[in-house]
């Protein structure tokens, strides 16, 4: 049974020159992941940019993703969409192709009243048979999956495992991991957060950051699994200033150009988004040629 632990990378979706799906460098990117040491890879999520992409390239970057990773670590799909049917059939080819985990983001157009949210996740997560991670992204759904909803819902549907909190809100993570950890498992989804979830408690955190500093962030989790938390802060000191950067700028083309600068080009995130102005991007890229050296053992 797939159980998600440690650094999960939020995978970016790279783009060749002609604003098309590079194949080869998102089996690049899975492969620098994975190589590192992350506990597991997310197709399709937000910094994947999920939402710029058709229905047929969201297929085929969980088949690549699940092909790439051949097993080495569990694969989370992100299959959420703006309706229940949408959503369904996404995740049903998820689970065909390979995917370990289904992660669900809410309808994040017309905000959901809280009744109309746990009726698309009922109709969703029932749908499927592997294990499902809320996604839990008010400032994108309008809609706030508190605790107590999370802990109850995971208690009705078995399925449920695990949720991705990203509401930035740590008392919120904290809330989840000691009131309803025997049920679902708290995989904190801010990047600022990791230290301080890793810490708490979470199972694990989900960084699109980890496309650029994956083995940075590893150490940080490993030190902390172990108990070492002045190791886990030390560790923590040296990637802190860029993943503040990112989180001050517009992230995905942020994390794109971190990631590019570490020689992994994976391109311009797709419009309407547009690629970090040049002051930003140099600051980015400052930030990742000044990353320290590995703490000592």
């Amino acid at each position: 049974m797939t159980e998600l632990r440690g650094v999960l990378t939020a995978l970016v979706t790279p783009f060749a020159a002609d604003g098309e799906i590079d194949e080869p460098t998102l089996r690049a990117v899975v492969d620098h992941s994975v190589d590192a040491g992350v506990g597991g890879v997310v197709a399709c999520g937000s910094t994947g940019e999920f939402t710029a992409l058709t229905a047929d390239e969201r297929r085929f970057v969980v088949e690549t993703v699940v092909d790439q990773a051949a097993g080495r670590v569990p694969v989370v799909a992100q299959t959420g969409a703006l309706t229940a049917r949408e959503a369904i059939a996404h995740s049903r080819h998820a689970q065909a192709v390979g995917a370990d985990v289904l992660m669900l983001v809410t309808p994040f157009y017309e905000a959901l009243t809280l009744d109309q949210t746990l009726r698309y996740l009922r109709t969703v997560a029932g749908a499927v048979e592997i294990p499902v991670m809320l996604y839990n992204l008010p400032p994108a759904t309008g809609v706030n999956l508190d605790p107590d909803t999370v802990g109850a819902l995971a208690r009705e549907i078995g399925t449920i495992r695990y949720v991705k909190e990203t509401s930035a809100d740590m008392s919120q993570a904290a809330r989840l991991i000691h009131h309803h950890g025997d049920v679902v498992s708290t995989i904190v989804g801010w990047d600022a957060l990791a230290l301080s979830a890793l810490c708490e408690g979470a199972a694990g955190v989900m960084c699109g950051s980890a496309n650029a500093i994956a083995p940075e962030l590893v150490a940080v989790a490993r030190a902390a699994a172990a108990g070492d938390l002045d190791r886990a802060r030390a560790e923590w000191a040296r990637v802190y200033p860029l993943i503040d950067a990112l989180l001050t700028t517009d992230f995905i083309p942020g994390v794109k150009a971190a990631t590019s600068a570490r020689g992994l080009a994976v391109g311009d995130p797709r419009e309407p988004l547009t690629p970090l102005d040049g002051a930003a991007r140099a600051r980015v890229e400052a930030l990742v040629a000044a990353l320290p050296e590995p703490v000592p053992a």
